[in-house]
């Protein structure tokens, strides 16, 4: 009998190892430091009540996690992931760990970033809800650097592209909310070498980018929304499909009845529930994926 246990405890430990390793595999992206910002203290991971699920904040170092499919089943298609959190946090659960896991099962090799958020104490989330009307002026300093760390993301994927498997034409941009704004704010000040080859906003956040044009060179976009988001989310997101359509780009817009704000991956029993598989329908028709 203890022999079977000690032969049964060696590949328990090996496995992980294993996924301890997987999960480490976080690389700094490069930065300039905010001459306006100071954080105090280091980078926050802590369970949410209020939201339900683990954050991440007080980030003032950007970082991505690199999640890779199992061997044999990758696409070469990459994906940046900014999850949301109101540039006070991270939703680093449900729209970023779990959203790369999902990917990878399909071949997509995910990214999930850490951009930098507001300085906070020991209870962001607590500080968002008390920022109230004034989180737009609120966050104004911190979200150029957080587009920044978004635009170092697709530099540091597609200068690398060859060692972590995916094509240099192929790297894309998903992001929630305020991840939705990063990602929209990426796309409207990329470069050649920074520009994502297709973006997903997910409700983003748009009010918080101002007024902006679509760019000469703007990629194919899905936006996923739902009518019911209770911060007016649903009009902005319509608008941003109804610009890129009129661009003459290829677009497509999932806008489901119920949602609400901030599903990411939660189960609620509803159509909402399968906006993942809806992108991976739409990445086919695209040719971003087979």
């Amino acid at each position: 009998m203890n022999n079977y246990r000690f032969a049964m405890v060696i590949p328990l430990l090996a496995l992980l190892c294993s996924a301890v390793a997987a999960r480490s595999e976080v690389v700094e992206l490069p930065f300039d430091p905010s001459l306006h910002m100071t954080w105090i203290g280091a980078e926050k991971t802590y369970y949410s009540p209020q939201w339900r699920t683990q954050v991440v904040s007080n980030v003032s170092v950007p970082t991505i996690e690199i999640f890779r499919p199992e061997p044999g089943i990758g696409n070469g298609t990459g994906v940046v992931i900014a999850p949301g959190g109101a540039l006070y946090a991270l939703s680093i659960s449900s729209e970023g760990e779990q959203v790369a896991r999902w990917l990878n099962g399909k071949g997509f090799t995910a990214f999930v970033l850490r951009y930098r958020l507001l300085p906070t104490g020991d209870d962001a989330v607590a500080e968002a809800a008390a920022a109230g009307a004034s989180i737009t002026s609120t966050v104004a300093p911190v979200l150029p650097l957080s587009i920044a760390d978004g635009l170092a993301a697709v530099n540091y994927v597609r200068s690398n592209a060859a060692a972590l498997g995916v094509a240099e034409n192929k790297i894309g941009f998903m992001g929630f909310s305020a991840g939705g704004a990063v990602t929209m704010g990426v796309t409207l000040s990329s470069n050649k070498d920074s520009r994502p080859d297709f973006i997903v906003p997910v409700y983003p956040w748009m009010s918080v980018l101002g007024d902006y044009k679509v760019p000469s060179e703007a990629p194919p976009m899905l936006v996923v929304c739902a009518s019911d988001d209770p911060l007016g989310i649903a009009k902005d997101s319509v608008s941003l499909y109804q610009r890129w359509l009129e661009a003459g780009v290829s677009v497509a817009l999932h806008m489901y009845s119920k949602g609400g704000h901030g599903f990411g991956m939660r189960k609620n029993g509803l159509a909402s529930d399968h906006w993942i598989e809806r992108f991976h329908d739409w990445a086919i028709t695209e040719g971003i994926v087979e």
